[in-house]
Order: C-alpha cells, then structure tokens, then sequence
C-alpha cells in the first residue's frame, strides 16, 4: 500500500493563514494512519514544542520545517533594483515583492533544526529592513547554514515556478541548477493539483526538468484547513487578517477549496500519472529524523571566585547575608535562623539550582545599588530565607511562618521561579544589565500568542461578513463579560442570545462561521515580564522573533515552551506602585535634606505605627497598594486591621472564594469577638492563632499536615496541591496517609477525619502567605507614606497617571478629603508631573491638562529655566517654540488657569492669542532675517513693541463658563465649583457625600451636577442610561433602566443639577459601586418637598367683603396641583382674635414653585409662610 505524508501545511500559528491546531492535526494524521506529518508554517516555528509533544504522544513522527521567504539578492537586476529602490518608497515594496519568492524548508537532523533556528532569527532581525517581511536573502545561505535541510521548491510560489508560469524557462532552469548544487540530493521539486491557474502547464515543464535534471518531484496539497467544509473559515481569516470583507470582488482570492487535509487515497487518485511524487513524500519523512531536548534545564554560566564552586559559594555569600541581615535584631536566635538556612541551602544544591539564586541576587542587587525600587518579594518566593539574606526578598520568613517548601519542595521536583517587581520606568534598565552581563545574544524575552475570543471573533467576523456595526455590537454585547467565556457557554447562558440564533438566520450564520474560528491564534505579543538567558546563543535553542522594526525581541516559543526546551525564564514585572515610592521618598528626602533632617529610609519603618492604623482604620485607603477598590474599604470598614497580620489576611480574604464561602464573616466575627475562637485540636492553636482559628492561608494547610499527621513539609505541599486540585484518587490517596499519620501521633480517628475535611474544604480557598505577607508590606509602605508625607504621596500618584483624566479626578478629590491644597495649574512655576514645594500643598502637574502634551511642557520649563518666569502673552509667545506649543496648547493653559500669572481676565488673554502669535511670528521672522541676510546688520533688527500687550478688551467670562473650560482640560472643577451658588439649597436637603459612600445596597440620596450621559444597550437588548454626577467630593455613575427612562430621562440633561436618591450597587465589569436610581428630582423641587406646611395668612383687610371670593381663589389655585404630604393652614387674624384652622388631607398639595407664585400673587408674599 502507497503511504502518504503531508510535507507543507500551515497551521493557526502561520498568522497570516491556517487554520489547523495541533492536537486537531494529530488526530487527523492518527485516523489517516499516516506514519508522520510536517508543520511548515509561514516563516516560524511557533507551534514546535507543541507540536513535537503531541506527535510523539501519539505515535506520529514529526517533521519539523518552515515555509520561508527567498530574497534574490544575487541577479544584478535585482542589485540595481534593491539600490535604487532605497528611498523610493511604496515602490520599492513593489518591486522587492517581485524578488520574492517561496520555499519549504524541512530538517533532517537535530544539526538541520539548528540551522533552520538560525535562519528564521536572520530573517526576523535583518531580514525585514527591505520589507516588513521576514525575507531570507539568497546570498545567505551557503553549504554550512542549508546542511542537514531538506528542501521543497515551492511549487507556483517559489522562484522556478514562476519563471516557468512568465515563460522564461532560461532563467527557471538556472535557478534549479543553483538549488540542485546548494542542496544536492536534498532539493525536491514541488507539484500540487489544489485547483490554481497554470498547475498542469508548471507540472509538464517540471517533469521534462526532472528528468533532464535528474531532480525528484515530491506532491504536497498546502494543506490550509483540516476539512473540505472549512474554507469559508479560512477565507474569513484571511479577510479578517487583511482588512477587507468577503464579499469585496476585488480581494485577492489566493485559497482553493482543496486545500484541506486529504487522505492517502485521495493523494494517490490525484498524482495517479505521477505515482513517484507520492512516494517521494514517504521517503522525506524516513529521511527526517530531529530530536529536541526537553526536560532538561540550561542554566547560564554565573561568574564566581575562583576555587568556589557554584554551591559553596552560594553557601558563603548566604552565611554572610544571615549576620548582616541579623545584625540589628538582638531578639532572634540566630541557631533558628542558621538551621533553617542550611535546610534550604541543602535543598538547592542538591536540587542544581544554586546558579538561579546567584543570578537572581546579582540583577537585584544592581537593581538596588543603582537606585532602581526592587519589591520586597512577590509569589512563594518570599518564603525562602535564603532569598531574604541574599536581598531577593526583604521581608523575614519567619516573622511570618512562610514556608521554604512551598516555593521549592524537594519531593516535586520543578523550577524555581521567582517573579520580582521592579519600578515600572526602570525595570528595561535591568534587563539591559543582564543584557550586558550575559550577551545580547543569549537574553531575549517571550512571546505570548492572541487568541480571537468570544467577544472579538464575532466583532472580526461581523465585520468580514459586511454586517452593519450596530447589528454586530448588539450581538457581541449580549457575550457575557467573563474570563473563560466562550461562544457555546454564551449560547447557554444568555436566553436572548439563543433565542436571536434560533430565529434570525444573520445572527445564526455570524455565530457558526466565529465558532470556527473561535480560539484560533491571530497575532503575537510580548510576555509582561518574562526573560530567558541562556548558556550560549539564544538560537541554539529557540529562533527570534521581531517587530519589523528590530524592536520587541523575543523567543518564537512562548513561557510553557521555552520552559520545557529547558531554557529558565526570569521574570522581570513593573510595578507603578514602586515608581510612586520613589517618586515620594524623592520629594519628601529633598525637602527633609534642606531642612537639616535625616532622610526616610521606607525599608526601615516600624510595622506597628498607630496613626497608620488609623488611616487604615478609617479605610482612607485610595491610592494605598491593594487596599484602594470599594470593596476592599467595605472590608476593610468591618476588618478594622489594626497589626500587620491583618493586612496580610486582608490582601488573602479579598476573592471571590473566602468572600463567597462565609470565611469572611467568620474571620470578623472572631476578630471582634462576635463569635468564639477555636481550634479543630489545641496542638493548631500556633498555627491558626493569626487568623482567629480560620484556615486562611496555604501554608497552614501544611503545617497542620505536618504537626498532625507527621508529614514532611516537601509531601505537605504535595497534599496542598492535590487538595487545590481535587483530583478524587489522590485525595483518596492522601486522606489514608493522613488519618495513619494522626493515629500514629495519638489523635483520634474521627477528629482527623474532621480536620482533614476541614482542610479540604478551605484549601480551595486559601491563599499563598508568602505572596500576602510581601504585598502586604508593599500596602503598609504606602499606607505609611500617606499617612505622614500625604501632599508628596498624592502628588506622586497624581503623576503615576497623568493621561488618565479619571484617575487624576479621583485622586484629586481624595487629597481635597486629606485638607491638602490643590493649586491651580502655573506656567511659571509648575512642572510636567505633580510637585510638592510646601508641607501641605500640591502643584499642579501640566501634564494632566488636556491637549498640551510633553514636548511642548518641555520647551515651556526649558525656556523658563533658561530666561527666568513669562511677563505676559506676548513675551511667552515671542519665547517659547510656537511649533511645539501652538495655539491649540496656548488654549488649553489659558482654560485650565495655568495663565492667571500673567493676567487675571482669562477672557481677554484667550482672545488675544492670534494677536500676540501674530507679533511674536513676525518678529522672530525679523530677527532671523537679521541673522542671515548678509546686506542687514543684525545690531540693527529690532523688536517691534508697537503692537506688544496690545490685548483685545473683552468682558470677562462669567464663572460658569470659566469653570466648564476648567473642566474640559482638566476633568474637574478646580478653582470652584457650579454647585457652590446652590449651598444654601443643598444644605436643606441634607445629602450624602460621594466620597464617604462604601457600602453596597446602602440606601443614599445625592445632589449633584450631571458631567456626561451615555446610552447603551443592556445584554437583554433593553435601552439603559448611565450618567456621571459630581457632588463637589467626588464623581460617581448613576444607572436608569428602561422602565425608568420615560420618567427621568428628561432630568439628565449635562450641567443640570439634579437629586438623585437610590440605592448602591456594583458595576459586575469593574468593582466599582454606582447608583441604581429610584427617583430623581431637580434641586428646587427637593427643596419645595421638604417643605412640611404651608401658613397662609388672612386678615380682615384682606378679606373685608370678598371674604367668600378670596376663599375661592385661593381653592381655584389649589385644585389646579397634585394632592401630596404638605398641608394648609389657614390663620384669620383679627383686632381682638387669631384662628388657626388646619385643612383637611384633602387640601395637602405637593408644593410646585408655581402654586407658591399665585398664591404670593393673590394675597402677597408676606402673608404667605412656608414651615419646614
């Protein structure tokens, strides 16, 4: 029987085509019974690790290739093109496009696999700077780098295929004989029967060539798509990668239907006239043979002293960390400390990884040493003390009982992995470092891969399919906005989403084409933080990818991958919060150095300070690392922390398991002693004091295990695992082991039975301490630092955000709540970020006013440093670069008040802008004439003051107007506030504050000022309304549903106050809290409906003879407005009497501003009294 192997195919990691994923792919070669399969996808070798796994797991030999392009850089056609095409632009892409030309490389060898890595890396990192295209130029491959490769022709897409198509059959067989002598019998000439223009007209001339040549032909099909079925998916990849839509008659169509994956016996009917063709695919794959190694780990090679080895001197360096870092602590039994490390320094040797732990160290300590924040720790890792004494950590284990085993545990044996927070402006400096350190060629980061999920695919392909972008956005909304989802999970949850796809034939033809699509790969990225260094090049173990640009170096393999090649990644992550530190610890050391104090070291601060517990306690927490969301104050409000074990157990408490499970309420119960502390078995007390009894945190799990059941740590973690997992066989497994272990230590049966359930129960819920304690120190620092340095804490935050409007308006309310100083914005003395020049004060950042932007702040401040302060308008135009900042700028400072220092009148100054840029344009022009006229002496060029602070006079703008331009450029209402005129109104209604609103399903009444509207629709289809109000504290979204649009909607007008009353509720997309409205009001009306009764006064000269006339009028008046809760009183006031007469409910009105108007009107103001 004829076999059969698929030598080019293109799976979903070809970006550009394919849509075939691996384990797909092997299934489809196990059920075809085909012995091997290649993946050459397009210019890379993303998917080889995967690949090579599943092949091997299932049977499959794998062939390991890539389809590459060919530059031809050596006809002297294509010489003087390339030269004169250097600068010409879209042309040149042209041109160059018609010099390339298409290969399928294969490797026969572990050396071939090498040399294909090099190659691919070559046509990443130069081989773009042509094209945006990973070329591989000809004259680079020469008989070392195309060793041990197998090569196919590229049938019509490669360089004799398209001679022979254009006729110049001369040129085809040159470029042959050029092949054929490169790769001698390893060059194959490539046919397909897949439906394209010009197939049997290339066969018959390849086959008269192959026989002349004595070159073999092998037939592949560029399998594209695993069925038939599937190619109106791949064709709408190919549109959703190229930017067109389906139906565009003009998109090049360069896809069959055929190019799916056929059988053996499909590929025999096709090449049954050229039988040898098939065979010759069988006989590549026998001749291809590549071994990649996996599990095995590559260290670099880390520099140390002579007559060390690598474990002795880890030991030495550990030792002397151990005294320096013990120095000042009297109090501990350095004997704990000195058994413990040895423990571990045991482990690590022992285990190989005592290199790890010296790299680690060095880029930390240079970190350090070059004024670059480190976090104190991040993950497991901080549960190791040797990283405390080496400064990899900075928070003592076993303050806290971390444990070493659950980072590293000898009986799992796995990498260590240390994920370390650097300051997010400075974290590339590091890696420069070990750029340097270790070769540019052995340091590179990771790709990761972007998959079309379920929102994005049905937007990709909605828009291929020529959908309108409403109808799209109505389907795709009704997806709900959750981690996991996918189509299907959507369709069952969401009834309107089924009921739509069930009755709408659009809607069902979008859904089935995405589902299709679903998942599959559809563009690269670069991994957060993660960092390979290899022992050697990079490329003897993985190609390199790149931007065109040479930019964003990475591995071809993305974290999994590069781990399993046995390449160790580090992870190198930035952290804003340790950016602010140190942009606080900078203002507040350079204030404290010029007043003769010492600086603040923040790694030294007590943990126990009570005014920053009472910070914490008050949840005045914004802007406090990991403890600023509103439900985190809600917790923290009923936590009251008030030592640093708490803090740890708020950073774990705070997900949705313990928050979900009761362990919340049960910590703070016990806590308060709302409810007993106990413990499942008094010899627990140690260990579960710190959390009330509670089983909080992993490491708990373990050392219950281990002081009950005698377990080792190493086999604690293993149990803590499998708990996490809650696989049935090994929990079976481990309840065994563990009930054993408690009879052994004399604990009864049915109380182990009890604890293990127990544990059981709350290890899918507990925390890593380690990770808590280190970010919980990160949240005390921060906490510490607002506490006693607030203006320069906020200020530092201010300018962590600067572009991000909402943020800065947050941020800038909550100083307003610290009684800090918030000053308006000032081109002579303010920078581009926030500042502190006084205690309790805060200059405003120019930078976070709108449409200014950095380079023109730039030339502003330099200017300004250069020449001293701006006099007026005209001098800052005559000295600033007008290119930089232009009239659009000059708008935005003027509107924000950042001007005022040159006059007071924003008004005039705004439109006296053209005039001053005028004077200022045309004496610079005068001044530069001056300059390079020869026949001018430049002594003589003056400055024309005739026109200079000619301002235009205009009234000034009225102080609404002045703050809603404040407010376009700087999202907030600075130098006052709209609602400021209303305060005597306001303070009738007794509001809350947006500010002190935490808690959820709280019941709460607000005023204030409407800054945006939006509509959207609900996931239901309904109409909904989302508006923003700002009540002077703070701004906060309020939500209308559609029942309650026809009756509000009219109130919610922007600029228009309001009352809203409703209750709290959480927006499920960010965790922040909003208003779901029950009523809303104008501000005048809240105030008429607090008015409890109505005094109308009558006397006799008001009445005299029309007594029963007036009474009608008046009854006339009232009969025209709602009945409400206000009543009527009516006093008769005589000469010698005074009656009160109290109306009937018939007559309680609700109070309009127009029943008070005609009643004022009929009997005079002053006869009418309103009692609130």
């Amino acid at each position: 029987m004829t076999k059969f192997v698929h030598l080019n195919l293109h799976t979903e990691y070809s970006l550009i085509d394919g849509l075939i994923k691996v384990k797909s792919l092997i299934e489809k070669t196990v059920e075809n019974q085909m012995p091997a399969v290649a993946i050459t996808d397009h210019s890379n070798l993303f998917s080889l690790v995967k690949f090579y796994k599943a092949a091997l797991n299932s049977g499959v030999k794998p062939i390991i290739g890539a389809n590459i392009l060919i530059y031809d850089d050596l006809d002297i056609d294509n010489k003087l093109n390339s030269k004169s095409n250097v600068n010409s632009g879209f042309k040149s892409q042209q041109d160059i496009s018609k010099q390339v030309s298409s290969l399928i490389l294969l490797c026969k060898s572990t050396q071939g696999y090498k040399n294909l890595t090099v190659l691919l890396s070559k046509a990443y990192t130069k081989g773009q700077m042509l094209s945006n295209k990973p070329l591989l130029y000809k004259s680079w491959l020469d008989d070392e780098n195309t060793s041990e490769l197998i090569v196919l022709s590229g049938e019509l897409s490669g360089d004799i295929g398209i001679d022979i198509i254009n006729e110049h059959y001369d040129k085809a067989e040159e470029k042959l004989k050029y092949w054929q002598n490169l790769f001698k019998d390893n060059f194959y000439i490539e046919i397909q029967r897949i439906g394209k223009p010009f197939e049997e007209v290339y066969i018959n001339k390849v086959i008269e060539l192959s026989e002349r040549f004595k070159v073999p032909l092998v037939a592949t099909n560029s399998v594209r798509f695993l069925a038939k079925e599937d190619f109106e998916a791949h064709e709408a990849r190919i549109c959703i990668n190229q930017g067109i839509v389906l139906a565009d008659p003009n998109r090049p169509k360069g896809y069959y239907n055929e190019q799916y994956f056929k059988s053996t016996n499909e590929m025999d009917e096709l090449f049954a006239d050229i039988p040898s063709a098939i065979e010759n695919s069988y006989n590549i794959a026998k001749r291809c043979s590549t071994v990649v190694s996996l599990g095995e780990t590559f260290l670099p090679d880390f520099p140390i002293p002579d007559n060390f080895t690598v474990g002795d001197y880890l030991t030495n360096i550990s030792n002397q960390g151990l005294l320096k870092r013990l120095e000042d602590s009297s109090d501990k039994d350095i004997n704990i400390y000195q058994k413990r490390l040895n423990l571990e320094l045991d482990v690590i040797v022992k285990m190989g990884f005592p290199g790890y732990f010296l790299i680690v160290a060095d880029f930390i300590q240079w970190a350090k040493d070059n004024d670059i924040p480190v976090g104190p720790g991040r993950g497991s890792g901080a549960g190791s003390l040797v990283a405390y004494v080496l400064g990899i950590t900075d928070l003592d284990p076993l303050d806290y009982d971390l444990l070493f085993e659950r980072f590293l545990n000898p009986e799992r044996v796995s990498m260590p992995d240390f994920d370390i927070d650097f300051c997010m402006d400075n974290r590339d400096k590091v890696i420069d470092y070990v750029a340097k350190k270790y070769g540019r060629e052995s340091v590179s980061q990771i790709i990761t891969y972007g998959t079309m999920a379920a929102k994005a695919v049905i937007r990709d392909v909605g828009r291929v399919q020529g959908h309108p972008y409403g109808f799209v956005d109505q389907i795709a909304k009704l997806i709900p906005f959750e981690i996991g989802m996918t189509l299907d999970k959507a369709l069952e949850q969401e009834e309107k989403l089924k009921e739509r796809y069930n009755d709408e034939e659009d809607v069902k033809d979008l859904i089935d084409l995405a589902k299709k699509l679903e998942g599959v790969v559809r563009n690269v990225g670069k991994h957060a933080g993660g960092v390979v260094i290899s022992p050697g090049k990079l490329t003897d173990f993985s190609p390199l990818y790149c931007e065109p640009s040479g930019e964003n170096l990475v591995t071809q393999f993305d974290k999994d991958d590069v781990e399993s090649i046995g390449l160790v990644k580090f992870d190198f992550l930035g952290l804003r919060t340790l950016t602010i530190i140190k942009w606080t610890l900078d203002i507040v050391n350079e204030l404290r150095v010029k007043n003769n104090e010492n600086i603040v070291d923040i790694n030294s601060i007590v943990l126990n300070d009570k005014k920053t517990f009472k910070l914490l306690k008050a949840y005045n927490t914004t802007a406090v690392f990991q403890l600023e969301s509103s439900g985190m104050k809600d917790l923290i409000k009923r936590l009251q922390p008030d030592c640093f074990e708490d803090i740890i157990a708020l950073v774990a408490l705070f997900r949705p398991g313990p928050l979900q499970s009761g362990m919340v309420d049960d910590f703070i119960n016990r806590k308060h002693g709302r409810a007993k502390v106990e413990y499942p078995h008094p010899d627990l007390e140690p260990i579960l004091k710190p959390t009330y009894g509670v089983i909080l945190y992993q490491e708990q799990v373990m050392q219950i295990a281990q002081i009950l059941a005698k377990y080792s740590l190493g086999a604690a973690d293993l149990l803590r695992r499998a708990m996490g997992k809650k696989k049935p066989e090994e929990m079976a497994k481990q309840r065994k082991i563990f009930l054993e272990g408690s009879q052994k230590n004399n604990i009864a049966k049915d109380t182990a039975e009890y604890i293990f359930d127990l544990m059981e129960k709350f290890a899918g819920y507990g925390f890593n301490k380690s990770h808590s304690a280190a970010y919980a120190l990160i949240s005390y620092q921060t906490a510490w630092l607002k506490t006693y340095y607030p203006a320069a804490f906020m200020a530092s935050v201010l300018s962590s955000d600067l572009d991000n409007t909402e943020k800065v308006v947050n941020f800038l309310n909550d100083s307003k709540k610290l009684d800090l100083k918030i000053l308006l914005p000032n081109i002579n003395t303010d920078q581009y970020k926030f500042t502190v020049l006084e205690l309790n004060s805060i200059y405003y950042g120019l930078g976070a006013i709108k449409g200014v932007g950095f380079s023109a702040i730039e030339n502003i401040i330099e200017e300004r440093k250069a020449q001293g302060e701006f006099k007026d308008l005209f001098d800052f135009c005559m000295r600033v670069d007008l290119r930089r900042v232009n009239r659009r700028v000059i708008e935005a400072l003027i509107k924000a008040g950042a001007m005022d220092v040159l006059s007071s009148n924003r008004s005039i100054l705004f439109n006296s802008i053209d005039r001053a840029i005028n004077w200022a344009e045309q004496n610079k022009k005068n001044l530069s004439k001056g300059q390079t006229d020869l026949f001018i002496n430049s002594s003589e060029v003056t400055i024309d003051n005739s026109c200079k602070n000619q301002y235009i006079d205009i009234s000034p703008w009225g102080i609404k107007q002045k703050l809603f331009f404040e407010r376009e450029v700087l999202g907030l209402f600075l130098s006052g506030h709209p609602l400021d005129e209303y305060k005597e109104n306001i303070n009738k209604i007794k509001p809350d504050k947006i500010i002190n609103i935490l808690t959820m399903a709280k019941k709460v009444k607000l005023v204030g000022i409407v800054t945006s509207v939006r509509k959207r629709k609900t996931k239901f289809g309904k109409d909904m309304l989302i508006a923003s109000i700002d009540d002077t504290s703070s701004i906060l979204e309020i939500v209308l549903f559609q029942k309650d649009l026809e009756k509000y909607e009219g109130f919610l007008e922007k600029d228009t106050v309001i009352v809203v009353s409703g209750n709290m509720v959480k927006d499920r997309f960010n965790d922040n809290l909003r208003i779901k409205v029950e009523s809303i009001t104008s501000l005048n009306q809240a105030v008429l409906d607090k008015i409890k009764a109505i005094e109308i006064k009558l006397s006799e000269s008001n009445l005299n003879s029309n007594n029963n006339l007036v009474i009608k009028y008046i009854a006339e008046i009232l009969a025209k407005y709602p009945d409400g809760n206000t009543k009527l009183d009516f006093k008769y006031i005589g000469e010698s009497y005074k009656i009160i007469i109290n109306a009937g409910k018939k007559w309680h009105k609700k109070v309009e501003q127009g029943l008070l108007k005609e009643l004022e009107d009929l009997l005079d103001k002053e006869n009418i009294n309103i009692i609130t």
